[in-house]
């Protein structure tokens, strides 16, 4: 996919009737240039296999890490920028015939089975008699994500915003205030007093955060726990469910079987706040 090619049906398989107009999917890297802000009538379904980027749809910033997806209704501004290399998404929809109606930025786990969708979507003609029913799963499986999906909010000061991303990027990178202070030439005082302003929490929290957000992409994608652990910068299994645990309220394999229906149910009844993946 060439994410930065944003004129969606000249550049990317056209689908005739279909609700989905468009659909582009490939390799992703830190050096394309994706489009300026802009807005279209189309609503449009982002997300990544195994990048990471971050997008600006209305008047927040969304990080959308492996195994998430971002719903962007027709008309909202939006820009990106890809923070790790890998494997993404967009899909482009009619705006008049989408099934899908949210009116604001919503995030979604894209777990296997809707990412083998996809591809398969991309792959087959729009008359092929397999579509209506692909189709049809698809926008079952295009629920909101359940409230208690964790939430990053990224830090804007550019003192503090390239720590945030390379967190991102790599959350097993375990220097701590000092160090990262003298990275970025500012005072580890004012580091942390920069992180708690601008994200509602201290510096290691705000890690911990990442690290989480991190786990659940891969925990969705069907990682072993233990390996996700090692991934996101734990030495010891026990001590990333622990931590997992406090952040969540969920055990790493709730997010393994996110994509049965009745785990999903679960989810959804243990959930208190309006739904959101990602910030």
């Amino acid at each position: 996919m060439r994410m930065a090619d944003h004129q969606y049906p000249e550049t990317a398989t056209r689908l005739g009737a279909s609700p989905i107009l468009s659909i582009a999917h490939g390799a992703v890297a830190p050096a394309m240039k994706l489009p300026a802000a802009h807005s279209h009538p189309e609503p449009l379904l982002m997300g990544t296999a195994t990048a990471t980027v971050t997008v600006t749809a209305g008047d927040r910033d969304w990080l959308v890490p492996p195994g998430y997806g971002l719903w962007i209704p027709g008309n909202v501004e939006h820009s990106g920028e890809i923070l790790r290399r890998g494997e993404g998404f967009t899909l482009v929809f009619a705006a008049d015939r989408s099934p899908i109606d949210w009116p604001e930025p919503t995030g979604v786990i894209v777990g296997p089975l809707l990412r083998e969708l996809i591809d398969h979507l991309q792959r087959i003609e729009h008359n092929d008699p397999t579509r209506p029913a692909a189709e049809s799963l698809l926008f079952a499986l295009l629920r909101p994500a359940s409230s208690h999906d964790l939430r990053l909010i990224m830090p804007t000061d550019p003192r503090i915003r390239p720590i945030a991303e390379q967190l991102v990027a790599d959350p097993a990178d375990d220097r701590g205030v000092d160090a990262w202070a003298a990275e970025v030439h500012v005072g580890a005082r004012t580091l942390s007093r920069l992180f708690a302003a601008e994200t509602g929490l201290p510096f290691a929290r705000w890690r911990t955060y990442a690290r989480v957000h991190a786990a659940i992409g891969l925990l969705v994608g069907g990682d072993p726990v233990g390996a996700v652990a090692r991934a996101v910068g734990y030495r010891k299994t026990s001590a990333f469910i622990a931590a997992f645990s406090r952040v969540t309220g969920h055990t790493p394999g709730t997010y393994r079987d996110a994509n049965r229906p009745e785990s999903n149910q679960t989810l959804n009844r243990n959930s208190t706040t309006s739904p959101s993946a990602m910030t």
